[in-house]
């Protein structure tokens, strides 16, 4: 697959990069990446998934735009109020960027229906939800279908954002990270406790970087996933220290892939 001369003007700034390149703008041009929620995360996260090149976007969420998102969730304005989230997602990649295959999936994913939602040919998954359950569904669905997983989260002023590959031997899962605890509908919500713009905006920025390191191994120098390797965020000191997540032998979701 070769660029036209219009994206090769477009990507030039990622093409000059000798950690990318012309092969490393191919492989994101190819990729089809599924996010997990258009809001705070995600949509940071899509905007530079977008403006990078990425191929097929699935845009996945079951809410609607709500003034209070407005504050953090910079994809939306006020016209789009009342709007499915991943609809107005979807369009605002079209307007961006109508050479992105975009498409919105208006529906809440569950352990009863996250391997069919999710599909099989996603290069990996970005899941910026905002609960426990339905993450813990996704970590699930992407080790049964071979699928790496991007996770990010943001609680008040701390976050996180990691990669995992669960279904590659020896490598932990988010399971292996978070337990079995959380597998109910839970919990603390930014709606009760509060959450700074910038503090998602910066989350999400580095999410897509994550899944742009997975997308490119293979293909760049940049191509390092580096798996189970977990980005913790202190936004008030601020800081951000690295810790890796071991594989739980006995976890119930990765246990059986080595």
């Amino acid at each position: 697959m070769s660029l036209t001369p219009d994206r090769l003007d477009r990507f030039a700034r990622h093409i000059v990069l000798p950690e990318l390149g012309g092969a490393g703008q191919v492989a994101l041009t190819k990729a089809h990446v599924v996010l997990i929620g258009c809001g705070g995360i995600g949509s940071p996260a899509l905007q530079y998934l977008a403006a990078a090149g990425i191929g097929r976007l699935t845009l996945i969420d079951d809410d609607v735009v709500e003034a209070s998102n407005l504050q953090r969730q910079t994809i939306f304005t006020e016209a789009e109020i009342g709007r499915p989230k991943a609809e107005a997602a979807a369009d605002w990649v079209a307007r961006f960027d109508p050479q992105v295959e975009a498409r919105a999936a208006i529906v809440r994913v569950g352990g009863d229906n996250a391997a069919r939602v999710l599909g099989g040919d996603a290069t990996l998954v970005l899941d910026g939800c905002d609960n426990f359950a339905t993450r813990l569904a996704v970590s699930d669905a992407c080790v049964a279908l071979g699928i790496p997983l991007t996770s990010a989260a943001v609680g008040r002023f701390q976050g996180q954002v990691g990669n995992f590959a669960g279904h590659l031997a020896g490598q932990p899962c988010y399971r292996c990270w978070v337990g079995d605890a959380f597998d109910a509908e839970d919990c603390d919500t930014c709606a009760s406790d509060g959450v700074l713009g910038a503090m998602v905006g910066m989350v999400g920025a580095f999410a897509a970087m994550s899944a742009i390191r997975i997308i490119l191994q293979g293909h760049a120098a940049l191509g390092d996933p580096q798996w189970g390797m977990l980005q913790l965020f202190d936004g008030l000191a601020p800081s951000l220290r690295t810790i890796r997540v071991p594989k739980d032998g006995t976890c119930k979701a990765c246990s059986g892939q080595g």
